[in-house]
């Protein structure tokens, strides 16, 4: 039988499987010929499609077209897999080979000496002074505290009380829809916008994109259907725009021009898209309880639809805070610091120039370990105003900056990034980098980039890892998912799935946000919790949001000045 290391396990014989995210087991070959391998059996996947129109994916079932995403079926339509039925009926014998009981007859047998014993304490306790307390009563007992909700004031709705969970015993496919029902899934990142510049010339109104869009089969990894099946909630839709060509290094506001002009191109078309499509999107600029409300709605349920931008770049480097200040009312909630380019105000993890260059490992900017000060303080201007701050593409020096001495007075999250010690790429968060989102309550979205997900460790530092097919799965999207929410807690990890920003996916997410359904199931069949669950797919990036609205508020209450750019030109006083 053909055998394979993990790279993630000691190369030592032979072949141990990742079970969970870090656990290994021996496998029989009666066990490898019953259990199917997703790597054996791949669905067929994307053509690369971003930047080549010519390798547009032609397909797709008609569905119509609807307001509800969330289907009032109580289950959800899961991959056949065994592991997403993990409560089937087994008839069981009532002994084992050698003569011994099993457990369901073993403790059938006790039940008749167990209901004797009851009968006797419960004489014996009446007998006592003050007899027997059921619920509250007099009980000399103080009554429980409840415990404390993990989740914030907006986020707290989404689940009335434990008693609207499933049992942990109902099927998995009826646990995600309950949860998907109750919760909005929030992608922390979405790149629809640059999918349809490179494709359609922002050209909504193009019939073949709105066939596509409404009935199914637009190129990429989301369409109207498939937001439905997938019972998405909700992204945060970007709307970015490359880096300059030597944006890493000069400065200028005549290099950083286009870029700016791209910005509002597509700020404009997702405010297009939501009054195209109002059946489907929530109006913009709306506070995320308001969306919260549409979610819930029984007749008008719309997705959440705040904007985001993605690196500094898409600021003009001598007016920063009043592009902010624009972009804020615009509809941008969320602003990654960097993408693959340094820029005035902070460094990033890599570097890629336009054309053929390599993408390379970013050297750092010397004299401002991750962050200048201009960095410094428009990131408190994004505290101020309410606008999320987003550190995925950052070094790593950067994001200590950043989650460090108070430099952001709010949370912050990385919209898109995966676990570093799954998969050793400079775009993934460290260990000591996780312990810091901890201590700021802050949020890692999990992103499902193949090169992010499953890669070999690399062999000399500083270098970009090999990707490595074999890991290259759905369930170890879960793994980095629970990595996370293992060591420093579920409310500190989310979903930041890439999807049309990334030319293909791991195998068991091709059809996009159709898929998040079955990473939900795989989720809960590793044994996460229903309520952890409901963090991860979005009860964790709303607590996040919420509480920088209201430091935002907090801050204006106060009086905090404004950022203020410096003009050069003389001023000319009457």
């Amino acid at each position: 039988m053909a055998s394979e290391v993990d790279p993630l396990l000691p190369k030592i014989e032979p072949s141990p499987e990742i079970t969970g995210y870090g656990f290994s087991r021996r496998r029989t070959e009666q066990q490898d010929h019953i259990g199917a391998d997703t790597t054996d059996h791949p669905r067929p996947s994307y053509s690369s499609f971003l930047y080549h129109q010519d390798d547009k994916k032609q397909g797709g079932e008609d569905e119509p077209q609807g307001q509800l995403f969330h289907s009032d079926a109580g289950d959800v339509i899961l991959p056949e897999d065994p592991d997403y039925d993990s409560h089937r009926n087994h008839d069981e014998d009532e002994s084992s080979e050698d003569g011994s009981l099993n457990p369901r007859t073993a403790l059938t047998s006790l039940v008749p000496i167990g209901g004797i014993a009851i009968l006797f304490t419960l004489i014996a306790a009446a007998l006592l002074p003050g007899g027997l307390h059921f619920g509250r009563g007099d009980s000399s007992q103080p009554p429980a505290e409840p415990v404390p909700s993990a989740t914030s004031s907006v986020s707290a709705s989404l689940s009335p009380s434990s008693t609207s969970h499933p049992s942990p015993s109902a099927p998995i496919s009826s646990r995600v829809a309950s949860i998907l029902k109750r919760t909005p899934l929030i992608d922390g990142h979405n790149d629809l916008a640059i999918l349809l510049r490179y494709l359609y010339g922002n050209d909504i109104k193009d019939p073949e994109f709105r066939g596509k869009f409404e009935n199914g089969g637009l190129e990429g990894h989301v369409d109207v259907p498939r937001l439905k099946e997938g019972m998405i909630g909700g992204s945060f839709w970007s709307a970015f725009v490359l880096c300059p060509a030597n944006a890493s290094y000069d400065w200028s506001d005549e290099n950083y021009a286009k870029a700016t002009a791209e910005t509002l191109s597509q700020i404009d078309l997702l405010r297009r898209l939501t009054l195209q499509y109002p059946s489907t999107f929530s109006p913009i600029n709306l506070p995320p309880s308001s969306y919260l409300t549409r979610f819930l709605s029984p007749t008008n349920s719309t997705l959440f639809t705040p904007l985001s931008i993605e690196g500094l770049h898409q600021l003009p480097p001598s007016s920063p805070f009043s592009f902010l200040r624009t972009y804020r009312s615009l509809g941008i909630r969320a602003a990654t610091l960097t993408w693959n380019c340094h820029n005035a105000f902070a460094d990033a993890a890599l570097i890629t120039e336009p054309g053929d260059n390599p993408t390379i490992v970013a050297p750092p900017t010397p004299g401002r370990n991750g962050l200048s000060p201009h960095g410094r303080a428009l990131i408190r201007e994004m505290n101020r105003i309410g606008i999320i701050v987003d550190i995925s593409h950052t070094s790593a020096l950067t994001q200590r900056a950043v989650l460090s001495n108070a430099t952001s007075a709010a949370p912050v999250i990385f919209s898109h990034s995966s676990v570093f010690a799954l998969c050793p790429h400079p775009r993934n968060v460290r260990d000591d980098v996780l312990d810091l989102v901890q201590a700021t309550d802050s949020v890692v979205m999990i992103n499902f980039a193949p090169d992010f997900v499953s890669c070999l460790p690399r062999e000399e530092e500083g270098g970009i890892p090999e990707f490595y097919d074999k890991n290259n799965t759905l369930a170890h999207v879960a793994r980095h998912i629970m990595y996370v929410g293992e060591k420093i807690g579920y409310r500190h990890v989310g979903l930041g799935s890439d999807f049309d920003g990334i030319q293909s996916t791991p195998r068991g997410l091709e059809r996009g946000v159709a898929d998040f359904p079955a990473l939900v199931a795989e989720l809960l069949g590793k044994g996460v919790t229903d309520q952890h669950a409901e963090g991860v797919v979005g009860g964790n990036l709303l607590r996040v949001w919420e509480e920088v609205e209201r430091v935002a508020q907090e801050m204006q209450d106060r009086g905090e000045g404004e950022g203020v750019d410096e003009v050069k030109e003389q001023i000319l006083r009457m």
